[in-house]
């Protein structure tokens, strides 16, 4: 019985999406401006990386082809060497959107037809009666922030005013998300998450997607640096993801990284975390190795997201992309027959654009395991396509508007 490894690679857009002037993204492309960066020597960065941008691995399977099918444009860096060997298109995100859950419910299975609640970008940024009760029932002196802003810079900016006062650090982005940075040793992490619990249940009238606990350390001397320990409160998805079906299938599940997060730990089943995307592929290996057959094995990968696209950092993002790629054989040499991977991306956030936030794009789709015959697999209408294609190869029932790529017999 196969095994399928979803993976996705947090924010790795590939530009193009139809409706991108809605969220002001015309012109964004992931992928494409960070390969013509480094083409152009912009991706470079003493003591980090240099030259094009090589991802040989993904190439091969046929990631630049994906991209030049979602943009209409040459790909901006090396081509594959050789024949390519995975099955590789490009999906539209149909969600209203753009953020962390949208995509997630989407690959799984289950768009957003709802729309999302957001702050808007004043300051205030959050209702006062939001305000008055988070301070309230959190018993707090007050907050700090309250406006859209990017998170390391507002702890860089509040910092050390909230370490004097106790006041958390609270902020927005144009993502339906509310933010909670508080220092670990002298607010306390439990502290925090109980103040994100207060703070989701608040959301909740107001479909905010995510309440997030923002950890730091650090003085203002030395300066502050996040922590691992970040935690999503998120709404649970709608029923009826492919998570849902495996585990009322009896099936195994593992989610690595922030995915049990991301689903409010519904049907998440063993959820591993580890601080960085090589921690984490470090964590992810040995579960590879245990899975059971007919498991699903869920991970994203959140650096490209959080340290690199968010901060605009271009070289940053092509060094972590780069060594990603690297790491990609040592998941193929613990495949076994049958077995299906799934590369794959929630949304784009591309590092040369304006501002801090997300864009909407494309998401490239390459899939490759033992058996699996390299094809092109097209546009894929909806994101929702990925979540029917494992639920083809797991044997699972379908559900939703996705259609699989696969057919059943090749799960065999």
């Amino acid at each position: 019985m196969a095994r399928v490894f979803l993976i996705v690679l947090d924010s790795v857009g590939c530009g193009g999406a139809e409706d991108a002037e809605a969220y002001g993204d015309v012109g964004a492309d992931t992928l494409g401006h960070i390969a013509a960066a480094c083409a152009r020597g912009d991706g470079d960065r003493a003591g980090l990386r240099s030259g094009p941008l090589r991802l040989p691995f993904m190439t091969r399977l046929g990631l630049g082809l994906a991209a030049e099918a979602s943009t209409g444009r040459a790909w901006p860096a090396p081509a594959a060497e050789g024949a390519i060997r995975g099955q590789w298109g490009y999906g539209v995100e149909t969600s209203r959107g753009k953020d962390t859950p949208s995509g997630h419910w989407e690959i799984v299975g289950t768009p957003v037809d709802f729309d999302w609640g957001y702050f808007p970008d004043t300051q205030p940024s959050f209702p006062a009666d939001l305000t008055a009760a988070l301070v309230r029932e959190g018993g707090l002196p007050g907050i700090l922030g309250d406006k859209h802003a990017s998170g390391t810079a507002i702890i860089d900016e509040l910092g050390a005013e909230h370490m004097r006062t106790g006041k958390p650090i609270c902020y927005t982005s144009v993502d339906s998300v509310l933010q909670i940075a508080a220092h670990e040793e002298t607010f306390g992490l439990e502290r925090l998450y109980a103040l994100c619990r207060i703070g989701r249940r608040l959301c909740d009238p107001l479909r905010i997607g995510r309440v997030i606990a923002r950890p730091f350390l650090g003085g203002p001397e030395t300066g502050f640096t996040r922590t691992a320990n970040r935690k999503d409160f998120a709404i649970p998805p709608p029923d009826g993801t492919i998570l849902d079906r495996a585990v009322a299938a009896g099936r195994e599940v593992v989610s690595v990284g922030k995915i049990g997060d991301i689903f409010a730990h519904r049907a998440t089943g063993r959820e591993v975390k580890a601080g960085g995307n090589m921690k984490l592929f470090d964590a992810m290996l040995p579960e590879v190795e245990r899975l059971a057959h007919g498991g699903l094995l869920f991970a994203n990968f959140v650096d490209f997201d959080t340290e690199f696209g968010h901060r605009r950092d271009v070289p940053g993002y092509a060094a972590a992309l780069e060594a990603f790629d690297a790491r990609l054989p040592e998941l193929e040499q613990r495949l076994r027959p049958g077995d299906v991977v799934i590369l794959t991306a929630d949304h784009g956030n591309d590092p040369t654009w304006r501002g801090s936030d997300h864009t909407r794009e494309h998401t490239p789709i390459l899939a490759f395991g033992p058996g699996l015959q390299p094809c092109p697999i097209g546009r894929r209408e909806t994101l929702a396509d990925v979540g029917a294609t494992v639920a083809t190869a797991l044997g699972l029932p379908a559900h939703g508007p996705g259609r699989s790529w696969i057919h059943q017999e090749m799960k065999r």
